[in-house]
């Protein structure tokens, strides 16, 4: 509720200052009358002069009109003029589809083009009673504001045209506008939706592509662009674009939405936002148009803008613990950028860029595979001293099939009822184990200088370069690991031989149990959570350069297609912690067995932690590619 508060006073603050700025525009209204006071005798008495070689200078005089009126300011008033038709004198009509750029054409194809990258992430690895995997995607993160900011525009518009503050059209020419536009973009969006069916990352409904939010928000935004962007002031542009562009990320960041279903529904949203006024300018010609288009008479390639794009490279990391690979693969990242440069003339400038890449994981790996088996591993590293204490319970044998049965009878022994329909069952040490994705993006935040190029190509086209650097910061990926059972107990007895010849190469002592029993409950219940699985990195310096092409479509409007290539050396570290929970599961005795068990056994990563907190460390070098489209103000 707070959120919605804080939108809905922003959005009332930015009202009231557009008619703060409108009545004073309004001000005194004083028409131009000019009265010729050249008579007759003067065109007469000019003439003579001339023949006679002298030089004369003719003078208009403009004399102030006479009204009662004057030096009164006009009073603001609101507009509710809903179906009242208005048209301001000098404005000038708008040809069919003057006003098209064709910009969303590039960006819903950039969304078809990298679709392969929809792989299903599965994550939780919950057994269920029925033997099967539960593969939703968890994920504590999420974020309603997504529901309400897609309306940013529509309402900014709405609450402008309210209070009196004119755009570019009246009332009847800009509702059919905008319900032509929405008509149109709900047409596109639910035909594809519906006939693409593809599925949502959190696997709840199967009508992803593309991204009805996303498209509504860049309806609403070029709405507001057109109307007052366009005619009042560009920051109502940018507002707009910037509001519909961090509306498509969280679509992203809530895992309702793949990248490709947000840069396919931004490019439906504007080109049906430019198709619906291309048709109203066609319906209503000249009438219902109360302001033109700002015009600016400079070529100054100064600029404020914002990017959205798709990154590419980087798409793995790869841990390496005594030779057993842990490797976690990422998608193709989302990509947002605040850019602004100041030029000094027509081919350099300076200027910064604040980025922010999002990179969600496709693939987790050997990290993911243990998450919901940790209590079977924990307890698998003490079956080969059971064999010696019990071997009337194994089959003799080395055979797979003899391997496999001496596990199950060794976990039906600890209580695991591997020959049943679960595993998970009321007598096991673990009855229940899965994982929570906290964050399954690694997002890095880049700040950079430098160095601005642009050559142009004539009155609309031009080429850029950059030379940036800057320096990244990296938020971590996160995964909690969640378990709970029954308390065990262990009976045995501990020989430790500490003498010089017993030791080993790393100076323990040697280490034996006797009279070793089976585990027994002791008739409490456990649960534990903890942080299963954190991967970050350090902050680096990074260094970046690009090529864009801008279209400059109006003189204070440009779009513009980028490419991007940054790169930064980084060290990852990934901490993961798959046994915490045994020591909550077990009395100190048994504990103790299950540490040194894992220790001194080879375990499934063959690095003889036991219970401890595994730590891997990676240096990469870390090359992106960046493809995307930029929203321009020309300053």
């Amino acid at each position: 509720m707070r959120v919605r508060h804080l939108i809905t006073l922003v959005a009332v603050a930015l009202t009231a200052q557009a008619n703060a700025d409108s009545y004073r525009d309004t001000g005194t209204e004083v028409p131009e009358v000019t009265e010729d006071v050249t008579t007759t005798e003067n065109v007469t008495a000019a003439e003579d002069k001339a023949e006679a070689g002298e030089q004369t200078l003719r003078l208009d005089y403009s004399l102030p009109p006479l009204t009662t009126d004057f030096g009164k300011e006009k009073k603001w008033k609101p507009d509710f003029s809903f179906f009242k038709q208005r048209t301001n004198p000098d404005t000038k009509p708008y040809k069919f589809m003057d006003d098209m750029t064709f910009v969303g054409i590039p960006l819903f194809a950039a969304g078809l083009a990298i679709k392969s990258e929809k792989a299903m992430f599965r994550v939780n690895q919950k057994m269920d009673q029925g033997g099967k995997k539960n593969t939703q995607l968890l994920t504590d993160f999420k974020t309603g504001i997504d529901d309400y900011t897609q309306f940013f525009g529509p309402a900014m518009v709405v609450g402008l045209k309210l209070g009196g503050y004119e755009g570019r059209s009246d009332w009847p020419r800009l509702l059919v506008s905008a319900g032509l536009s929405y008509g149109i973009m709900a047409g596109f969006v639910n035909t594809i939706k519906y006939s693409a069916k593809e599925m949502r990352p959190d696997g709840s409904t199967a009508n992803s592509w593309p991204s009805g939010h996303t498209a509504t928000a860049f309806v609403g935004a070029t709405l507001l662009h057109k109307e007052y962007g366009l005619t009042r002031s560009p920051w109502w542009s940018v507002a707009g674009y910037g509001v519909a562009t961090a509306t498509g990320v969280m679509r992203v960041l809530n895992n309702r939405h793949w990248i490709s279903d947000v840069m396919s529904g931004a490019g439906i949203g504007i080109l049906s936002a430019e198709l619906g006024y291309a048709f109203a300018d066609l319906i209503f010609k000249g009438k219902g148009l109360l302001r033109n288009d700002l015009v600016l008479n400079h070529e100054n390639p100064s600029f404020f803008g914002i990017s959205m794009g798709v990154g590419l490279g980087g798409k793995d990391l790869e841990f390496d613990s005594q030779g057993h690979k842990m490797n976690i693969k990422f998608r193709a990242a989302t990509v947002v950028d605040a850019e602004g440069a100041y030029f000094f003339n027509k081919y350099i400038g300076v200027g910064g860029r604040l980025r922010v890449r999002a990179q969600s994981a496709k693939d987790f790996g050997d990290f993911a595979n243990y998450v919901s088996d940790e209590g079977y591993y924990a307890w698998k590293g003490l079956q080969p001293h059971y064999e010696e204490v019990f071997p009337g319970d194994y089959v003799p044998g080395t055979s797979q099939e003899a391997k496999d049965q001496n596990m199950m009878t060794f976990l039906n022994k600890v209580g695991y009822h591997m020959d049943n329909e679960s595993a998970w069952n009321e007598n096991a040490p673990v009855t229940d184990s899965y994982g929570v994705v906290k964050s399954d993006h690694i997002t890095e935040f880049t700040g950079s200088v430098g160095l601005y190029f642009n050559l142009p190509l004539g009155s609309h086209f031009s080429l850029g370069t950059k030379a940036l650097i800057g320096r990244s910061i990296t938020q971590e990926l996160d995964i909690d690991g969640h378990a709970e059972g029954n308390k065990k107990d262990i009976a045995y007895t501990m020989t430790m031989d500490n003498r010089p010849e017993m030791q080993d190469s790393d100076g323990d002592p040697d280490i034996s149990f006797d009279n070793l029993q089976y585990p027994k409950n002791t008739g409490e219940k456990w649960s534990d959570d903890w942080e299963y699985l954190t991967i970050g990195a350090k902050s680096s310096t990074s260094f970046g350069t690009g090529l864009s092409l801008t279209y400059r479509y109006k003189s204070n409007f440009s779009w513009r297609i980028f490419c991007d290539y940054d790169h930064t050396r980084k060290v990852f570290t990934a901490k993961y912690d798959p046994y915490h929970f045994v020591e909550k599961s077990t009395t100190t005795g048994a504990s103790f067995l299950l540490d040194t068990a894992l220790t001194t056994s080879l375990d499934e990563f063959g690095d003889g932690h036991g219970l401890d907190i595994r730590e891997y460390q990676t240096r990469k070098h870390m090359n992106y590619w960046t493809l995307g489209l930029s929203f321009l103000v020309n300053l």
